[in-house]
C-alpha cells in the first residue's frame, strides 16, 4: 500500500512541478537580473555609460554581461539607448546564455526602430528556434515577429507554425502572441494564421489559451464556429489559467454564448416562477463562479460582466459581495468598480440597498468617485434607508466641494418626490439651506425648491407635500423665497425665484384678504421693485426674468399704476442693454403688451398698426404651455453603456468601444459542441461476459481486469465498486490491500514453478502460503481462495486448444 501511495504522490508532485515551472517562466521571462545585487545598475554614472560601447566589443563575456545589464537598466529608466544597436546585434549568437537573454530583451525593444540591422541576425533567430532551452525559442520568435519588415513575413509564418507545435506551453504562448503581429505586418497570411489558431485551441495546457483568445479576437473575431468543439473544455480550463488569460477567455466566451446559445428565460405559472437555462450556458457560469475569489480585480470584473449579461436574475446577486470587496483595494480600482456597480444598480437597485454604508463619500475621494457615489446613493434610496441617507445628504451640503453640495441638495429633493413620507423632513432641510452663508448651498436649495413647487403645481397635485403642513405648501415656499430675494445672490437662484414669483403671483382675492393689487399676491410687486432697482447690475440671465416678471404682473393687474410704471421703467432700461437677447426680449414683450396698455388709454400706444392681442390672449401666451422640469437632473443613465467598456468608466460613449451581440432567438445545435471529452467512457469490465450461468464461462481474473476509479453508473459518491461481481471495493484502502495480495499470489506461483522444476523447495512454498494466510487473518480479511489460480489454469487450457 505504501508503494502505491508514493506513486500517486509522485505523480501529483510531478504535475504540480510542471504547473509551477510554467507559472515561474511566465512571470520571470523578462527579468534580466536574476541573481546578485541588481540595484547598483540602476544608478549608472555617465562615466560607466561611456564604457558600454567598449565593453560590448570586448572579448570578455563578463564585460559584455555587465554592459548588457547596464543597458537594460537604462531602458527600465526610460532612456533611449538605440545607439548601441549595432554592437548589441553582434552578440546575438553569444554562447553565454545570460548574455543572449539580455540581447533578446534589448532587441525586443528596438527591433522595430532598426529593422535593417535586425535583419542581419535572421539566421541566428531561426537557429535559436531549435534551441534546447524553451525560453530561448520563445524569445527568438518574439524578436523575429517584432521586426517590422514585410519581406520576412513568410519566415515569420514558418516560425509561428513550428513554435505552435512545440512541446513547451510557453513557446506555444509566444507563437499565439506573434500571430497578431504577423497579420498586421502582412494581412495575406490571415488564412494560415486562422489554421494555426484552430490547432492551438486543441492544446491541453492552460498556459497559452489566454494568448490564443487574444489572437482569435484580433485575427478572426467572427469565426466563432471554430470554438464549437472546444467550448466545454475551455469552460473547464478557466480555473487553471493565468489571471489575465482568464479575463481574455471570459470575454470571448461571453460573446460566444450571446451569439450561439439560447437566451435564459423565466416563466410564471400557477406553481410559481420557473427558470430555464441552457446546460452549456450553465456550465460557463458554474466554471467562472469560483473566479469571484480571484486576487486580480480584472478577473472579478470579467466574471461580473458574464453574470450580468448571461445569468438569470436570481444569479445576479452573486456579484454583490465580490464587487464590494474591490472597493477597498485602491483608489484606481475603486473608480472602475463604482462604474460597474452603477450599471448593475440601474437594472437592480435593491441588490445594493442594504450596503449603502459602503458608498459613503470620504474627504479624500476624487471628484469623479464622489459623483459616482452620490449617484449610487440616489439609486439605492428606499423607504428602509432614507432616514440614514438624508442625514448623509444634509452633512454633504456643508462640504467645501460645490459639485458635491449640488448633488447632495438635489438628492434631498429627489428623496422628497420619491418617498412622500420624507417630504416634511426634506423641505425643512431645504428651507434651512436658504439661510446659509454659502452661495452654492442657497442656489442649489432654491433650484430644488423651484423644481418641487413647479412639479407639484404644474400637475395640480401635492404629491411631495401630502404630509406637510400649510407652512410648507407651495405658495408658502414661494412667499418665503420672495421675501429673501435680496439674500439670494447666485444668478441662477435669483432667476428661479423671479420665475416662480411671476408664474404663481396670481391669487383669487375673493377667497383671502390681501393688501396687494387686485389679482396679484401682496409680495409680488415688492419683488419687482427690488429687481428693477438693481437691473443694470444683474447678469443677462436675471435680466430676462425681470422683464418677464414685469410683463406678467402688468397682465394680471393692468389697472395698477405702480405696476405700469415699473414695467415701463424696466423695458426702457432693457431697450438699450448691451446684450442682444435682453433687447430682443424687451422689444417683443413691449409689442405684446401694446393691446393691454392701449386699453388703458395711454397715448403712446394709440396709433399702433397691425394685430393687437387682447389681455386674455397675452395672458395665455405668458403663463400657459410651460413645460415641467424633472428633479432628476444629475442622472446620466445611458442604456447603451456596457460593462467592460471604456465608455462605462469615463461616463460617455467612445468610438470603437467594445460591443455585446444580441441574443439569438434559438441557439445553434448543442451537438456541434460535442467532443471526445464529452463522450461517456464505458469501463472495460462492463464489456465482459454477460452470462455466468454457462459452466465453461471464463471468470475474469482479478489481476487482469482494469480498475475503474471514476464511477459512471449510479454508484454512491466515494465508493469504488468492481463490476464483475467478484470483489467489492468500498474504498481505496481495501482496493490497495487486494492489489498487494494479488502481487503476493503472483510471486508465490512463480516461486512454486521454479521449485518444481528444480525438484526442491516445496516446504518453503507452504511456509510462504501460511505466512500470507497469517497476514490476511491479522488484517481482518478472509483468506483468499484458489479460484484465481483455477481461472488462470482454465484460461491457459482454452488458449492452448485455440492455438
Amino acid at each position: 500500500m505504501a508503494g502505491i501511495n508514493l506513486e500517486a504522490l509522485a505523480e501529483n508532485a510531478s504535475r504540480l512541478g510542471t504547473r509551477l515551472q510554467e507559472t515561474i517562466s511566465e512571470h520571470t521571462r523578462d527579468l534580466a537580473i536574476t541573481r546578485g545585487s541588481g540595484a547598483g545598475y540602476l544608478d549608472t554614472p555617465e562615466e560607466k555609460v561611456k564604457l558600454i560601447r567598449k565593453q560590448l566589443d570586448s572579448n570578455s563575456d563578463r564585460e559584455k554581461l555587465d554592459a548588457m545589464k547596464r543597458l537594460i537598466a537604462l531602458i527600465s529608466k526610460g532612456r533611449n539607448v538605440s545607439e548601441y544597436f549595432a554592437q548589441v546585434v553582434k552578440n546575438v549568437a553569444s554562447h553565454n546564455l545570460e548574455i543572449r537573454k539580455l540581447v533578446y530583451i534589448y532587441l525586443l525593444r528596438y527591433a522595430e526602430q532598426e529593422p535593417d540591422l535586425a535583419l542581419l541576425s535572421i539566421n541566428t533567430f531561426q537557429k535559436d528556434l531549435s534551441d534546447s532551452n524553451p525560453l530561448i525559442r520563445a524569445m527568438a520568435l518574439r524578436v523575429l515577429s517584432g521586426i517590422r519588415v514585410p519581406m520576412i513575413g513568410s519566415i515569420i509564418v514558418l516560425a509561428i507554425k513550428k513554435c505552435a507545435t512545440d512541446i513547451s506551453p510557453y513557446v506555444k504562448k509566444a507563437a499565439a502572441q506573434a500571430i497578431p503581429k504577423c497579420c498586421s505586418l502582412d494581412p495575406s497570411h490571415q488564412p494560415e494564421m486562422i489554421t494555426v489558431i484552430s490547432n492551438l485551441l486543441r492544446d491541453r495546457s492552460p498556459l497559452p489559451i489566454g494568448s490564443v483568445a487574444v489572437a482569435f479576437e484580433t485575427v478572426c473575431p467572427t469565426r466563432l464556429d471554430l470554438l464549437h468543439q472546444h467550448y466545454r473544455r475551455l469552460c473547464r480550463t478557466l480555473i487553471d489559467m493565468d489571471e489575465w488569460g482568464q479575463v481574455d477567455l471570459l470575454n470571448l466566451l461571453v460573446r460566444y454564448a450571446r451569439t450561439m446559445l439560447p437566451r435564459p428565460s423565466v416563466t410564471e405559472d400557477a406553481d410559481g416562477q420557473h427558470e430555464e437555462i441552457d446546460p452549456d450556458l450553465k456550465l460557463l457560469l458554474t466554471s467562472s463562479e469560483p473566479l469571484f475569489q480571484s486576487r486580480n480585480p480584472a478577473v472579478v470584473l470579467a466574471v461580473t460582466r458574464a453574470f450580468q449579461y448571461l445569468g438569470l436574475p436570481s444569479e445576479t446577486k452573486k456579484v454583490v459581495s465580490p464587487l464590494l470587496r474591490l472597493l477597498h483595494i485602491s483608489s484606481e480600482i475603486e473608480r472602475v468598480t463604482l462604474a460597474y456597480i452603477l450599471l448593475v444598480a440601474r437594472s437592480s437597485p435593491t441588490l445594493f440597498s442594504p450596503h449603502w454604508n459602503s458608498f459613503i463619500v470620504r474627504t479624500d475621494d476624487t471628484q469623479r468617485v464622489k459623483k459616482d457615489k452620490m449617484q449610487l446613493l440616489r439609486l439605492i434610496l428606499s423607504p428602509d434607508n432614507y432616514q440614514a441617507l438624508l442625514r448623509e445628504f444634509t452633512y454633504y451640503a456643508d462640504d467645501a466641494d460645490d459639485e458635491l453640495v449640488a448633488d447632495a441638495v438635489q438628492a434631498i429633493g429627489y428623496c422628497a418626490r420619491l418617498i412622500p413620507e420624507s417630504a416634511q423632513q426634506c423641505l425643512t432641510s431645504l428651507m434651512s439651506f436658504i439661510q446659509s452663508k454659502h452661495d452654492a448651498v442657497v442656489a442649489n436649495a432654491v433650484i430644488v425648491l423651484k423644481s418641487l413647487v413647479q412639479t407639484s403645481l404644474h400637475h395640480h397635485q401635492t404629491l411631495a407635500f401630502a404630509s406637510t403642513s400649510s407652512a410648507y405648501s407651495p405658495l408658502a415656499i414661494i412667499s418665503k423665497l420672495a421675501y429673501r430675494i435680496e439674500d439670494i445672490r447666485h444668478p441662477k437662484a435669483r432667476a428661479c425665484v423671479l420665475w416662480l414669483v411671476g408664474q404663481y403671483a396670481a391669487v383669487d382675492t375673493s377667497l383671502e384678504s390681501h393688501r396687494g393689487p387686485e389679482g396679484v399676491a401682496e409680495w409680488a410687486p415688492d419683488v419687482l421693485r427690488k429687481a428693477a432697482t438693481f437691473f443694470t447690475k444683474e447678469t443677462s440671465y436675471v435680466k430676462l426674468q425681470i422683464i418677464s416678471l414685469a410683463a406678467k404682473l402688468l397682465v394680471l393687474c393692468p389697472s395698477d399704476r405702480t405696476l405700469g410704471l415699473l414695467n415701463r421703467y424696466v423695458l426702457s432700461l432693457a431697450r438699450y442693454d448691451l446684450n442682444f437677447d435682453v433687447r430682443d426680449r424687451a422689444r417683443m414683450l413691449g409689442s405684446l403688451l401694446s393691446g393691454v396698455t392701449s386699453a388703458l388709454g395711454e397715448d403712446e400706444h394709440q396709433d399702433l398698426e397691425g394685430v393687437v392681442l387682447r389681455r386674455e390672449q397675452v395672458k395665455m401666451v405668458l403663463f400657459e404651455g410651460k413645460q415641467d422640469v424633472s428633479l432628476d437632473v444629475t442622472a446620466t443613465d445611458n442604456g447603451r453603456l456596457l460593462l467592460g467598456s471604456l465608455s462605462a468608466v469615463i461616463g460617455r460613449e467612445v468610438a470603437l468601444d467594445s460591443y455585446l451581440p444580441e441574443w439569438l432567438e434559438e441557439g445553434v445545435e448543442s451537438s456541434l459542441r460535442d467532443s471526445e471529452d464529452d463522450a461517456p467512457q464505458l469501463p472495460i469490465a462492463a464489456q465482459s461476459i454477460s452470462s455466468t450461468s454457462s459452466p465453461r464461462a471464463i471468470a475474469p481474473s482479478s489481476r487482469n481486469t482494469p480498475v475503474i476509479l471514476t464511477p459512471t453508473g449510479p454508484s454512491p459518491s466515494g465508493s469504488y465498486v468492481r463490476q464483475n461481481g467478484k470483489n467489492n471495493w468500498t474504498d481505496l484502502d481495501k482496493f490497495y490491500a487486494d492489489a498487494e495480495r494479488t502481487e503476493e499470489d503472483e510471486e508465490e506461483e512463480s516461486e512454486e514453478e521454479e521449485e518444481e522444476e528444480e525438484g526442491e523447495g516445496s516446504d518453503d512454498g507452504e511456509e510462504e502460503e501460511e505466512e500470507s494466510d497469517r497476514d490476511e487473518a491479522a488484517s481482518g480479511e478472509e483468506p483468499e481462495t484458489d479460484s484465481a489460480d483455477e481461472d488462470a489454469d482454465e484460461n491457459a487450457h482454452i488458449l492452448h486448444h485455440a492455438r
